[in-house]
């Protein structure tokens, strides 16, 4: 039986002798213990003055300690990208578990396992793939809940937004034997690619109004609409003010550490980011050019997106604790990633880093960087608090 989730980890006075980020191996993911809670506490309380019921996305973190933070928080549950994710977090102990993701009825042995251990929810968007569920489900005698995906503009799942063509789509998932229609979810991923905090707001309530039109003409010829769940990190702040009467749930994911996007969106300050990566400088070979050991295995190589272009793959920070209003080397820029080096370019005027000395590294998405490591270490200042396993890593099946 797996034990339940320890939901207070130790304090850096538990350890017999002091731990800090100089004891750690590089490259080492590193998640600020109280820029962690705080984001955790503000998005909370963001949904609850919104009265909207707030599912995290454990993508993000991929570890169930992170999300027992959440759901001690306030959160209802937690949403997962894949199967294999919430088989890990099922195993941890949580309850409520939806995969916004359009799952094929292959996998109907592991949704009637899952069924077993947690309340489980997914999407469908295919008229086909909802019959295929309805016969999986009615061959064994069960039910398994769905919710139907609409397509409010990213483009990528997702059936029409416009009433017209959604609404017999949801009846006649409604009346499929084996399923349970619980709602609609929309994510908003194109919000990614806006411009400016206006084109965002704009997005959040597009999103609003397409979901309270397909919500209120599906309720209207008598199918019941349950929920209505959105969520994404960029637009987050301006969905939330506008989601009463509309939303019934939330489901950001980035907003539990944040990154260099989320800066440039808009969405976070420099103050709110909880991961770095912890890196050594092994090689300066000419005025102008040092490497670090986080390559693209660490940091991963996704571009950052905002408002204004932000080239390179992360923003390097000279100090190891963080501190209020602390602004990254203007001098640096990591301008290329190969698998185990990041080269960085040193502006003219140069840099007193020399091989052996460290450095933190904001990278352009959080997300990812969790998936490249079997543990990050939770830390407060220059202390370790604990390692932090990301236990659903590399689950993508």
């Amino acid at each position: 039986m797996t034990p339940p989730i320890p939901t207070r980890l130790p304090h850096p006075g538990a350890y017999h002798v002091r731990v800090t980020i100089a004891d750690l191996k590089t490259p080492a993911v590193l998640i600020e213990r109280p820029r962690l809670l705080a984001n955790i506490s503000r998005m909370q309380a963001a949904a609850d003055d919104a009265g909207v019921t707030l599912r995290p996305h454990a993508k993000t973190h991929k570890s169930p300690l992170v999300a027992a933070m959440q759901i001690e928080a306030g959160a209802a549950g937690i949403c997962c990208a894949k199967l294999g994710e919430a088989e890990v977090f099922a195993n941890a102990g949580m309850t409520d578990i939806r995969v916004p993701y359009p799952l094929q009825p292959s996998h109907a042995g592991r949704v009637l396992a899952l069924q077993a251990r947690t309340r489980l929810s997914f999407v469908v968007d295919h008229i086909d793939v909802a019959r295929g569920w309805s016969q999986a489900m009615t061959a064994v005698g069960s039910l398994v809940e769905v919710l139907v995906k609409i397509d409010v503009g990213f483009h990528r799942c997702g059936i029409s937004s416009s009433p017209i063509d959604a609404v017999p789509f949801l009846r006649e998932v409604a009346s499929m034997k084996g399923l349970r229609l619980a709602g609609i979810l929309s994510h908003a991923g194109h919000a990614y690619h806006a411009k400016s905090d206006a084109e965002l707001a704009a997005l959040a309530t597009e999103e609003r109004d397409l979901m309270a039109a397909i919500a209120s003409a599906a309720r209207g010829d008598g199918i019941a609409i349950g929920e209505v769940s959105a969520g994404a990190t960029p637009p987050a702040r301006h969905s939330l003010r506008v989601a009463r009467g509309t939303f019934t749930e939330y489901r950001p994911g980035n907003y539990a550490y944040y990154d260099r996007t989320m800066v440039g969106l808009g969405a976070a300050t420099r103050d709110d980011c909880a991961l770095t990566v912890l890196a050594t400088v092994v090689s300066t070979p000419t005025a102008d050019r040092l490497v670090l050991d986080c390559g693209s295995k660490t940091l991963a190589a996704d571009g950052a997106r905002g408002f204004a272009p932000a080239p390179g793959y992360g923003d390097i920070y000279r100090g190891l604790a963080p501190t209020a209003g602390e602004e990254p080397d203007p001098h640096l820029r990591v301008e290329r990633l190969s698998e185990e080096h990041a080269t960085v370019h040193v502006n003219p005027g140069g840099t007193p880093l020399k091989p052996g000395d460290r450095v933190r590294v904001l990278p352009n998405h959080a997300c990812v960087v969790s998936n490249l490591v079997d543990e990050a270490w939770l830390v407060d200042g220059l202390d370790v608090v604990s390692a932090l396993p990301i236990a659903a890593r590399g689950r993508v099946q």
